[in-house]
């Protein structure tokens, strides 16, 4: 068998578990959101990551709608005392984002490279 021979991998899989999306074994990032420049596993070069905003878009409109879409469900159907808003609120819209933003990040980057998609070029 062929050293060089990586099977194809689900982005889905390599994305949520932030590794690399050639060989899934390597790191995908550095820090929190921080890109590594390389996989120390099989050497695949992190060059072509640019998520941009895409995954900080993905993550803002999730928890808009799940999160004040429930928000405003307990109100109609409760009526809580304003401390309860607060307590549901807090997690929902501060830390639901941060625990979702690095999965949807790697995502995002191992279908770019799933798909081998580049930024767009003006012909010449």
């Amino acid at each position: 068998m062929n050293e060089n021979y990586y099977p194809a991998l689900s982005p889905l899989k390599t994305g949520l578990s932030a590794k690399c999306p050639r060989c899934g074994r390597g790191k995908l990032f550095d820090g929190y959101l921080t890109v590594a420049k390389a996989c120390k596993s099989c050497g695949l070069s992190f060059d072509f990551a640019d998520s941009g905003d895409g995954a900080a878009w993905f993550v803002m409109l999730f928890v808009c709608v799940f999160g004040v879409g429930s928000i405003l469900g307990i109100e109609i159907a409760y009526e809580p005392p304003l401390w309860v808003h607060l307590l549901m609120a807090v997690p929902i819209l501060i830390l639901l984002p941060l625990i979702l933003l690095r999965p949807v990040k790697g995502f995002l980057l191992c279908q770019q490279w799933a798909t081998n998609a580049r930024e767009g070029r003006l012909q010449k």
